[in-house]
């Protein structure tokens, strides 16, 4: 038998025999998806609760009661009597904001006078608070609108000029590559693969820093016949495929079940999977190589791997970020798969114009060899530090 099939072996020995492998390589990834995707699967995470406040009970204020709760932002979940009450719900938890129409609206309004409207958001919760700002202030400025086109109306402008006094334009939106602006199509990508990136890492981690705790792994080394770098394939392999099966499986659902955007070939997408399962178990194994301790290598593949979320840049550009941060986006497999998702699932653009981050995750996998002289003197030595 070849060292490189006596490692392999060994390998999935160890890998059917505790379920923990089972449990994070292939349930948690596919639970996180179809949570996920079934959160977002009407496009946004949530329709937030809000409150109305109608201090005015009037004609014109129920209608723009209406207006705020048709739209696809908030729903209107307690209609309050005092901006007291509206603030004690807030601070509560029970709804995230809410749209406050003073006493007096209609009158003021038809009379040509100026009313407040006056709306709240709860901004500590970042996601809610953004949609419910964006709710509210797009009812309040229709709900302008309407009131200029009233009082033009009523100092008899006719009614289409008033309309065009208004709105001098209209606007003819054409989102690229997302046009129905749907929330998953961007989300769901971004997170399930930072979700994956992080499951690869700390399984690698586990995976090699158990062999020094038990002190097993000089018997993995000879299993290899000494030579380190067939010990690592032998032992990785398993979990690529595994990893790599799961990945694809969740590309499946969401460019085949769900209708994603996929404008490219899809060997395209699956070979962005295979060398993110892939430089991400790298990465790992560099980790290993610099902290060859269990308790500290996962705590730098969990860091590593929660900063994803927000240094890849799926949520703020890189180049608007501060030099010192930005850098660490260069050097996260997951950064380069975002990328090339939005280049070829997204634009359709030519391969050519992704090559450099494909190369980057092929560059990532020559990394380890840097330490592997180190990670084997400990695999020869093994000492467990608590």
């Amino acid at each position: 038998m070849s060292a490189f099939t006596r490692t392999f072996r060994r390998e999935l020995s160890r890998l059917s025999s505790r379920r923990i492998y089972f449990f994070m390589m292939i349930v948690v990834p596919l639970g996180c998806a179809f949570f996920f995707l079934d959160l977002m699967h009407e496009g946004l995470p949530i329709k937030v609760p809000v409150a109305m406040v109608d201090a005015d009970h009037s004609t014109l204020s129920r209608k723009v009661g209406r207006e705020l709760n048709a739209g696809e932002l908030v729903d209107i979940t307690a209609e309050v009597e005092s901006f007291h009450e509206a603030i004690a719900r807030v601070r509560a938890g029970e709804i995230f904001g809410f749209f406050h129409i003073p006493a007096d609206f209609q009158r003021k309004a038809l009379n040509g006078e100026t009313p407040t409207l006056s709306f709240y958001s709860n901004m500590s919760i970042f996601v809610p608070g953004t949609f419910t700002y964006k709710g509210f202030k797009t009812t309040a400025v229709t709900t302008s609108g309407g009131l200029v086109k009233t009082t033009l109306t009523s100092a008899g402008i006719n009614e289409t000029v008033a309309g065009s006094l208004v709105m001098p334009f209209t606007t003819d939106i054409h989102p690229i590559g997302n046009p129905c602006t749907n929330y998953s199509i961007y989300l769901s990508q971004s997170f399930l693969a930072a979700v994956m990136g992080l499951l690869v890492m700390l399984m690698t981690v586990f995976t090699i820093c158990t062999e020094i705790k038990d002190g097993s792994s000089p018997q993995w080394l000879a299993a290899a016949h000494g030579n380190m770098g067939i010990a690592l394939a032998g032992k990785l392999l398993p979990q690529t495929i595994v990893f790599c099966a799961v990945g694809v499986a969740i590309q499946t659902v969401m460019f085949v079940f769900l209708d994603f955007p996929l404008h490219s070939n899809p060997w395209h997408m699956i070979t962005a999977m295979i060398l993110l399962v892939m430089s991400s178990q790298a990465f790992a194994v560099v980790v290993t190589e610099i902290l060859p301790n269990l308790r500290f290598a996962l705590s730098i593949a969990s860091l590593v791997g929660i900063l994803t979320f927000s240094v890849a840049g799926f949520s703020f550009p890189v180049d608007k970020m501060y030099g010192g941060v930005a850098i660490f986006a260069y050097i996260l497999p997951v950064r380069y798969y975002f990328l090339i998702y939005i280049d070829q699932a997204l634009n359709g653009l030519p391969l050519y114009f992704s090559r450099f981050y494909y190369a980057a995750m092929l560059l990532m996998l020559l990394v380890p060899v840097l330490g592997l002289r180190r990670l084997r003197g400990r695999l020869e030595r093994p000492v467990y530090v608590p």
